[in-house]
């Protein structure tokens, strides 16, 4: 059988980092305070016991927390996964469907040669082995949202299997000390997503947006390798830097381009695992880590207090600060998975088993994306520390804010001042003026030049360090100034002259004669 067509389509790109915070408009389920209907489906982890343990109460027995996540990444591509309708976020409702994302008899998938480029590029940055041949499946389940009655997705032999992420947790009394944590990849498939359902409370009624409809999805698939939310966000946070830089997916999670799946359970170390739940649709890290630690505390209280856990789907609901059940699983609900008939088996192929002949805009040679692999945040943060003598959590704090890397940079080509001071100004005062502001890096009215500028005047010993505070204050105030300026005006400046300092004390004494004889 030949393998699928493929469909070239640029690539749409933006930045380099994306907020981990925020709730999505644009999950399928309804994020936090949103009102779009839950995602179906099961959940495709199989869990495993970790040596991590949260303790109960004195005197108890100590439980183990068991987590494995699925995250659903939308590709960065221009147009959809199996047709040419365009991406674009926020778009009017409905505006963006083609006849194969409706779903009108006659209409035939074409495979976007971008996606699957994605997806091998992200495997390959992940470790997975990256499988030559890949099928397509159609799930099958009914929903509004889903025209088709089916999703086309990849059950039997995914694009890459067996890869693994590592993510750094800080520890510590003064979380000083990194420690480097690996979970294991399952699997990543290409899939398509479903519209949206838009639920009118006022007038009880369903509205459905089918312009996220067949847009291209990677499904990355962790095992049960941690065991508190704080690693879950962790990790998710690291594969979120990774993609940007790989530029595979935007992985905004405030527009939805990441939505995360997690699969809790408990049990005491060394007995059989516990019955697991699944939390739908969580956007955010934050969300993330307070939904997982929600449900695990949720889970001991049930057990402690002699209850059974039931294998269900449940929400988190941020204003209560806990989850809630959407629907059990007890039923166990059959998807019916069948091989596509509208897709032959995917080929890939590397430089040794290239073709002879083969025309490139049909072929995708693995070896050829490897060599496009950029630099990835784990090689950055190294080289912070190499380059400039940082400290490895302030590595990650330089290279989780967003757009605080490259301010960073540009304040170090510009200025005279050791790398130290500047993160430590970067990080101590810059960033905790935005975090009081809750403004973004990129909306800060301070400069990368201005900062340096700063940084040069106190460097040179023009300026004492409180002076330099100050004039770091007025530049908030002060849009357009310049610290010199600022400087100039506030008579800040460190005075160099003994003589003229001298006069400059003789003069206070004399209009103070009291403090100065008393002061004797």
């Amino acid at each position: 059988m030949a393998a699928p067509m493929l469909r070239g389509c640029c690539l749409a790109r933006r930045g380099a980092l994306a907020c981990i915070d925020g709730g999505s408009r644009h999950g399928r389920g309804a994020a936090i305070g949103c009102r779009s209907s839950g995602k179906r489906g099961r959940s495709s982890v199989a869990q495993q016991p970790l040596i991590t343990a949260q303790k109960s109460g004195k005197g108890e027995h100590a439980w183990a927390a068991v987590v494995g996540l699925e995250i659903h990444a939308q590709i960065s591509s221009n147009s959809k996964l199996f047709s040419g309708s365009q991406v674009q976020f926020a778009a009017p409702p409905n505006s963006l469907v083609s006849f194969f994302d409706a779903s009108l008899p006659g209409t035939l998938p074409v495979l976007n040669r971008r996606c699957v480029e994605a997806a091998v590029m992200t495997g390959l940055a992940l470790k997975c082995h990256i499988n030559k041949k890949s099928l397509f499946d159609r799930k099958h389940y009914f929903y509004a949202d889903l025209p088709a009655g089916y999703q086309i997705t990849q059950q039997r032999l995914p694009i890459a299997v067996n890869g693994s992420l590592e993510y750094s947790v800080c520890v510590g009394k003064k979380r000083s000390q990194v420690i480097t944590r690996t979970a294991r990849i399952k699997q990543i498939q290409l899939e398509q997503d479903s519209g949206k359902s838009l639920h009118d409370e006022l007038r009880s009624q369903t509205l459905i947006d089918l312009n996220r409809a067949g847009v291209g999805l990677l499904e990355v698939v962790l095992e049960p390798d941690m065991s508190c939310g704080e690693e879950a966000a962790t990790a998710v946070r690291e594969l979120q830097l990774i993609l940007q830089a790989l530029g595979t997916s935007q992985a905004n999670m405030a527009e939805g381009q990441l939505r995360v799946d997690a699969n809790i359970s408990v049990h005491h170390p060394g007995e059989p695992l516990g019955v697991r739940t699944e939390v739908k649709n969580l956007n955010s890290a934050r969300f993330l880590a307070r939904a997982i630690d929600s449900e695990i505390e949720r889970q001991i209280n049930e057990l402690e207090n002699g209850r059974e856990i039931l294998n269900e789907t449940r929400s988190f609901d941020c204003k209560l600060g806990c989850t809630i059940p959407m629907r059990d699983k007890e039923g166990k609900q059959d998807y019916r998975f069948m091989p596509e008939p509208n897709l032959p088996p995917l080929l890939l192929y590397d430089t040794a088993s290239l073709p002879p002949g083969a025309d490139p805009q049909q072929v995708i040679n693995i070896d050829r994306i490897r060599e496009q692999l950029p630099e990835l945040p784990s090689e950055t943060r190294e080289q912070l520390v190499q380059q400039y003598g940082m400290l490895p959590e302030h590595s990650f704090t330089i290279l989780n804010e967003v757009g605080l890397l490259e301010f960073f940079q540009n304040v170090i080509k510009e200025t005279r001042a050791e790398p130290k001071k500047v993160t430590s100004w970067i990080l101590n005062n810059f960033l905790g003026f935005l975090k009081q502001q809750n403004l973004a890096v990129n909306e800060s009215p301070v400069t990368p030049s201005a900062l340096a500028e700063l940084l040069n005047l106190l460097d040179r010993k023009a300026i004492s360090s409180s002076a330099a505070k100050q004039v770091f204050e007025e530049l908030w105030r002060s849009k357009g100034k310049t610290p010199s300026q600022i400087v100039s005006e506030k008579q800040l400046e460190l005075m160099q002259d003994g003589e003229a300092l001298n006069q400059v004390c003789l003069a206070v004494m004399e209009e103070h004669p009291q403090v100065y004889r008393s002061a004797r």
